[in-house]
């Protein structure tokens, strides 16, 4: 049996059946993006998925980077791959045509960016990386800038990357010490140190250009008083590069993405490291943060990319592996049956499949959303944008921290085969863990939801998102198939709506620490009846009595997604009343615990 590693089927369901994300060609935005222009770019995808991804996915795990004499060294695999995708225009996509770009709608772009992430995440972050560094400069530097650098990042040839984290920092961008001293020039001399930066030093690159957060000399503390600079890692001078002195210390060992690096940078140590300010100066922050949403959502796609290709590894396996008999079957004379027959091994499956399948429709509706700020008015497009920050932590950390447990659950599939590096699922199984940690852990973003993101605009993300769900819940009370899952979910929003006004109540009783103390199952809780919406939506897509249309592959592709909606709101929506009832809870153990009861 060939290998799969993701679905076109499920794709392009969900572009065209799902959300019409094929009809903004009547924008004049994105005008010419009509179905056959998506088809093609789609079909494009997969060919260099094919041809240059998944082949390397699993040896790039084995012949891990490493760094050797002061130098990161990388599979060779890795530089034509990053070029097939630069050349195809995948970097520069998005950017409007004047702007050297195709214009592409984000709905199309980030179906074709999961496919890359589905055949090989390791390799696919690169250039995306690459292309949300670019954005920075593109939206907020100077001409000089745009000019010295994104010609070549387009290209592939320089990597971008994203260097906020400190050894004394972490998450806390507020306590960043590097520090940035205006030269003569006009320029400014950096010194300081970046860890965990990915993509931070390679061989697969001639130049690294590091969008890099630090204080300038005498500026505020705190948050207000951080600058966002370019840092190139050679610094282009009258036709040529100059070392500028960003030394690679190290490389971090890490649990999976092997051949994803994570550099520990230091930054004026061996000399003058040059800075360029990007925009205005104590603004940094404000402006990095549209590069790590975009890298939020593309944290989603990938962790969803991995756990997609997880699921078609152990549902392959369980199609072919025989073993064992129907417990009503007590003949020993007949042949075991393949795995798939077990209904605890299809339970592990429809886990799976609901995961990853609930998870990439929730990122293509972020998408749609973003695609429909450019074509309404300005007043619609300011609601679009509201729901996407709402739906951003979710959409990065429900597909991570689910789509972990999903892969979980296709190494159980396959048994003691799932342990072993024989087949690819221990391979994903480490690889997607890193997904729950970056761009911020799950629990960052729990209180981000709730801390800030469900109050935004004194509570208008929150109506907005209600107005959403209850139009789906209404039109899928007139379907006789649906209709039992619309008053399940009607039940769940209103549980959730009901425990958020409980939360508010605390917020404005209590102190900070009782109304955050469990944001993060806030979060679980709020992700799980999202999904459902999203799930809920995808059967409003479904041809009416699925059980009547002629058999083949089309039937059972709208069967599996009827079975799997139901597995869904049998199996993962129930979930929530438990976390309803701790979030209600006046038992406050995890603040009552205090350190030293921890031992």
């Amino acid at each position: 049996m060939a290998e799969q590693y993701a679905s076109m089927r499920n794709l392009r369901f969900l572009l065209y059946e799902v959300f019409g994300a094929d009809q903004l060609h009547t924008s004049s935005y994105y005008e010419g993006y009509d179905r056959e222009a998506f088809d093609l770019a789609l079909d494009a995808a997969k060919q260099i998925s094919d041809r240059y991804l998944f082949p390397s996915y699993r040896i790039m795990d084995k012949e891990k980077a490493r760094y050797e004499n002061g130098k990161v060294i990388t599979h060779p695999l890795m530089r034509p791959a990053i070029k097939a995708i630069a050349e195809s225009g995948w970097i520069s996509a998005h950017h409007p045509y004047h702007e050297g770009g195709q214009q592409m709608p984000v709905s199309l772009l980030n179906a074709s960016s999961f496919l890359f992430y589905c055949s090989n995440a390791n390799l696919a972050s690169h250039p995306f990386l690459t292309s949300g560094a670019a954005n920075l400069i593109m939206a907020f530097g100077s001409e000089e800038l745009k000019a010295t650098y994104l010609p070549e990042m387009f290209a592939g040839n320089w990597q971008g990357t994203m260097a906020l984290t400190e050894p004394q920092a972490g998450s806390s961008l507020s306590d960043i010490v590097t520090q940035a001293v205006p030269t003569a020039d006009g320029a400014y001399a950096v010194k300081g140190q970046k860890i965990y930066i990915s993509g931070g030093d390679h061989s697969a690159a001639d130049n690294f250009v590091h969008l890099l957060l630090a204080r300038i000399q005498g500026a505020p503390a705190g948050t207000k008083g951080i600058s966002l600079f370019v840092v190139p890692k050679f610094r282009p001078e009258n036709g040529t590069l100059v070392d500028n002195h960003v030394t690679t210390a190290g490389i971090y060992g890490k649990m999976g993405q092997k051949g994803y690096v994570a550099a520990h940078l230091m930054l004026g140590e061996q000399g003058e490291t040059k800075a360029f300010l990007v925009g205005e100066a104590n603004r940094g922050l404000p402006y990095m943060f549209q590069m790590m949403n975009e890298a939020r959502i593309s944290t989603g796609l990938m962790a969803t990319g991995t756990a997609t290709a997880a699921y078609y590894a152990s549902l392959q396996y369980a199609n072919e592996r025989s073993q064992g008999r129907h417990p009503s079957n007590k003949d020993l004379t007949q042949p075991p049956v393949r795995i798939i027959e077990h209904a605890d091994v299809r339970r592990m499956l429809l886990f799976q499949k609901a995961i990853v399948e609930g998870s990439i429709s929730l990122l293509m509706q972020c998408s749609y959303y973003a695609d429909l700020m450019k074509t309404c008015d300005p007043a619609q497009a300011k609601n679009y944008h509201i729901l996407l920050e709402l739906l951003t932590p979710v959409a990065k950390t429900y597909p991570a921290e689910m789509g972990t447990q999903a892969v979980s659950q296709g190494m159980q599939v396959l048994g003691g085969a799932g342990y072993t590096d024989d087949f690819p699922l221990e391979q994903y199984y480490r690889d997607i863990r890193i997904n729950c940690i970056y761009e911020g852990t799950t629990g960052i973003h729990g209180l981000d939801l709730l801390g800030r993101k469900v109050m935004m605009e004194n509570g208008k993300a929150m109506t907005l998102l209600m107005q959403e769900v209850k139009t789906v819940i209404e039109k899928a009370m007139g379907r006789s198939e649906l209709r039992s899952y619309a008053e399940t979910l009607s039940q769940r929003v209103a549980a959730l709506h009901q425990t958020t006004l409980h939360l508010i109540q605390l917020a404005m009783t209590q102190n900070a620490e009782v109304f955050l103390a469990d944001a993060t199952l806030y979060l679980e809780f709020f992700g799980t009846v999202v999904i459902g919406w999203q799930w809920l939506n995808q059967g409003l897509s479904l041809p009416e009595n699925v059980s009547n249309l002629p058999e083949g592959p089309e039937k059972d592709f709208y069967v599996g997604k009827l079975h799997t909606l139901g597995y869904y709101f049998e199996y993962e929506l129930p979930k929530t009343l438990a976390l309803e009832i701790r979030l209600k809870s006046e038992n406050r153990v995890t603040l009552e615990t205090t350190a030293q009861f921890i031992n």
